[in-house]
């Protein structure tokens, strides 16, 4: 199956990290290879590139689409933030931008095999990589876990209106027999919410699988330890630009952005600074950009989209 995406804030990636030639670029969520071939293209033949992905699939699809650049490219299997790791092992010490979209691929979406889709019927799975046989699977969330954590993931990363109800409503089917598939989770969470309510507004079960997907690949935790160690391998004058598509990550990059911008301890009201923290870097944005309305128009799945970008001082 061809891999197929529509990268986001396309434009406005390339003009906020401002790639210059010779220098050394990391996209930490590679994909199909929509923002690096961009970034490749700046770079030039003296230029450096590194790639990683969690999706075998996605670094396959990169390498093929990359193939015209004559950067050198280093592709790493692995979640973003092993970051620090994949640059000790490429022995580079510091970098001249990064790059995280955290959005799920439209190809991951599509394929229902991946079980990521509310649309077509597959099996519950939604590992970003398919090939780790030791990883979580929705299946195990959601015949594994409590009602009352359900409940707390469903309302926490998907800030569904009707969490308790749509929990409760799978803690009783499954007491019938395991739910295994996306079509069967999909009815019981469109039987949980009432008609009056799926009349407006997304697809019923579309906050209740993007909860369980930011549960079974740990996406905010990942978000939250590697954050730090991507503005640590800055150069001086290089810039960290992270795409959100749900608020509780960008309130995480906003405010890991703004502990490196403003990063005293001291109380409030303090005469004087004695805890001597000073700023390494400094927010490029101080309102997220978002995408246009054509882009929006053109890539229904661009909506939510918000990108913040950071120097390194």
């Amino acid at each position: 199956m061809e891999y197929r995406h529509t990268s986001v804030l396309a434009c406005e990636i390339v003009d906020g990290l401002k790639p210059k030639p010779g220098g050394t670029y990391v996209d930490g969520t590679l994909g199909g290879g929509g923002h690096a071939a961009q970034i490749c293209e700046r770079i030039g033949n003296k230029g450096v590139f590194l790639g990683i992905d969690k999706d075998g699939e996605a670094i396959t699809a990169a390498r093929k689409r990359l193939e015209p650049f004559g950067c050198e490219k280093l592709f790493f299997h692995t979640s973003f933030e092993n970051i620090k790791a994949a640059l000790n092992e490429a022995g580079i010490p510091a970098i001249d931008g990064a790059l995280l979209d955290l959005g799920v691929s439209s190809r991951q979406l599509d394929e229902a095999g991946r079980g990521f889709s509310y649309k077509q019927d597959g099996p519950l799975d939604m590992r970003m990589d398919g090939s780790a046989d030791e990883d979580l699977r929705a299946e195990d969330v959601v015949n594994g876990y409590s009602e009352e954590d359900l409940y707390r993931v469903i309302r926490d990363f998907g800030e569904e209106r009707w969490a308790k109800r749509i929990a409760s409503f799978i803690a009783s089917e499954r007491k019938r027999g395991r739910i295994q598939s996306t079509g069967e989770l999909a009815d019981v969470i469109k039987r949980a919410i009432p008609a009056a309510a799926r009349r407006d507004g997304p697809h019923p079960a579309k906050r209740t699988f993007q909860a369980i997907r930011i549960e079974v690949n740990d996406e905010l935790g990942a978000l939250e330890r590697s954050l730090g160690d991507y503005i640590d391998v800055l150069n001086p004058g290089g810039r960290l630009a992270v795409i959100t598509f749900h608020s509780l990550e960008d309130r995480i990059v906003k405010e890991a952005y703004r502990k490196r911008e403003n990063p005293c301890e001291c109380p409030e009201g303090a005469p004087a600074c004695v805890c001597g923290k000073v700023a390494d870097a400094k927010r490029v944005t101080k309102k997220p950009i978002l995408p246009s309305a054509e882009e929006r128009e053109e890539n229904p799945r661009a909506r939510s989209a918000k990108l913040r970008i950071l120097e390194k001082l």
